[in-house]
């Protein structure tokens, strides 16, 4: 549930799905598969029928209705390294194959993904992971808030590693609120003084997305169309928006007039590449069959209703997100994909139930190199949380899951993964949503043995270790989702397709 990327065709390696996964699963020592807070699981989920081999869900040509669109969705609270580049794309704004690449419904460039392809490693912030196909078109919806000085910066930094021709294959929603510099200037202004009011900030990335959001339910944020309409009107409105930032910021210095000449330059340099987003979207519904792919940008416990607040970002990022960031009906989400690293990551402040502020978070730190891409701040790390990824399902509803940087665990003997939390003594059936409250639960850990052996190298399931199997397993079986893939490098060719 992201901006937009695009994916040509989906890897078919790693064959058919163990027919032993099919199976009923054993429980953990002193737990029940029945866990109280998720529906009954259909006895279909883990042989693989739940979800069809190919992501293009119904086309118009098999089914007589609109193209149903896939989505790639993170739970917990920050990126992921992804594979792609013309096969199975999953994190960040994405979309379709052969075709259309949609994403771009929330959030901006506050966050951003590390892409292999071939080799090279892409950044991306705004532009969709799904740029680097040259067979697919990628979009950026109306949720996005866009820096256009930041869009350009990104595209000259990713041409400089061989990204070619980027902007013919680039659409933008002409909905689209945009960020300037100035709201940028406020959100490290707000930074410092909730340090100086409360003792602590919420850790932003400083990119003006806060801001900006809040100029847009104001109604006085100003918009991709109004950029590239009568400039005299939108100078108007710009000069009004800076003189509102200034009164509540006397200290905020605006050079109006070169803000506005660079703008105007922007303007010539977008306008081939803009559209009306929601007419460009009904017709690629609509259209020829094509695939179409939705790429999550934010994570679930980021979204400002359903994620740790006020440690979150400005838009929504779990799956409604799409309909109102893109203009995509209900009736068009097709299959919705969770991705979630084989442990947890979050950076910034905020409650972190599983963190490990010991030898544990510094070695899944430093092999994961988890480095935020956007801030390079060190990620905080901890186990995998079961009670997140079973909340974010319950908020997204999870056709299947992408387990990723399973490879980070290699050298573990043994592996504890959260599945429960305890507040004042008793099981609780919920994620808290307060702050407070959340920082005081007690984590109940299932402590599994570990592989101690390279997964780097494996292509098929049959190549892990059946310690690593049984991780997996383990996962799928206290959240009710089958693992459609299994991370184990940087690399395409280490994307593992159980079915």
């Amino acid at each position: 549930v992201g901006r937009s990327c695009g994916v040509a065709t989906q890897r078919q390696g790693g064959g058919q799905r163990p027919p032993e996964l099919a199976l009923p699963l054993s429980p953990a020592p002193g737990h029940s598969t029945a866990l109280p807070w998720l529906p009954p699981r259909s006895p279909q989920l883990l042989s693989g029928h739940s979800t069809p081999a190919q992501p293009t869900c119904h086309l118009p040509s098999a089914c007589g209705g609109p193209t149903r669109v896939t989505l790639g969705e993170e739970r917990a609270w920050r990126s992921h390294r992804s594979n792609a580049g013309g096969h199975t794309c999953l994190p960040r704004r994405t979309a379709g194959a052969g075709s259309l690449t949609p994403g771009g419904e929330r959030g901006g460039n506050n966050a951003g993904h590390t892409v292999v392809v071939d080799g090279k490693e892409y950044d991306f912030h705004l532009l969709p992971s799904g740029i680097i196909n040259t067979k697919a078109v990628s979009f950026i919806g109306n949720g996005v808030v866009i820096h256009l000085p930041g869009l350009f910066e990104e595209a000259e930094k990713n041409e400089k590693k061989g990204l070619k021709d980027w902007e013919k294959r680039l659409i933008i929603s002409d909905r689209a609120h945009l960020v300037f510099d100035f709201h940028q200037a406020v959100d490290g202004l707000q930074e410092v003084q909730r340090q100086a009011q409360e003792g602590k900030n919420i850790g932003t990335t400083k990119k003006g997305i806060g801001p900006t959001y809040s100029s847009k339910a104001a109604r006085t944020g100003l918009r991709i169309c109004d950029l590239l309409s009568d400039f005299d009107e939108f100078s108007s409105r710009f000069k009004n928006l800076a003189h509102q930032h200034q009164s509540m910021f006397p200290t905020l210095e605006i050079d109006i007039e070169g803000q506005l000449k660079r703008l105007k330059g922007f303007a010539e340099r977008i306008r081939p590449m803009v559209r009306d987003g929601v007419y460009f979207m009904y017709e690629a519904l609509h259209g020829p069959p094509k695939k179409i792919l939705v790429e999550g940008a934010n994570a679930a416990l980021l979204d400002i209703d359903f994620g740790t607040y006020p440690f979150v970002t400005s838009s929504n990022c779990t799956v409604g997100g799409v309909c109102t960031g893109l203009g995509i009906p209900p009736q068009n989400i097709g299959d919705v994909y969770g991705v979630v690293k084989a442990y947890t990551t979050r950076v910034g402040i905020g409650a972190f139930p599983t963190e490990q502020i010991n030898e544990i978070g510094d070695l899944l730190q430093t092999r994961g190199h988890e480095w935020g891409v956007t801030t390079g701040r060190k990620r905080r790390c901890g186990w995998l949380d079961l009670m997140i990824l079973r909340y974010a399902h319950m908020v997204n509803g999870f056709t299947a899951l992408a387990l990723t940087k399973l490879d980070i665990l290699d050298v573990l003997g043994e592996i504890k993964v959260g599945i429960s939390y305890k507040l004042n003594g008793k099981r609780i059936p919920y994620f808290p949503a307060n702050q407070e409250m959340l920082q005081k639960v007690e984590v109940e850990y299932e402590t599994l043995p570990g592989w101690k052996a390279d997964t780097t190298g494996a292509r098929r399931w049959e190549d892990l270790p059946p310690q690593a199997q049984n991780y997996i397993r383990f996962v799928e079986n206290h959240v009710g989702v089958a693992v459609k893939w299994v991370g184990v490098g940087k690399s395409r060719e280490s994307m593992i397709q159980l079915f």
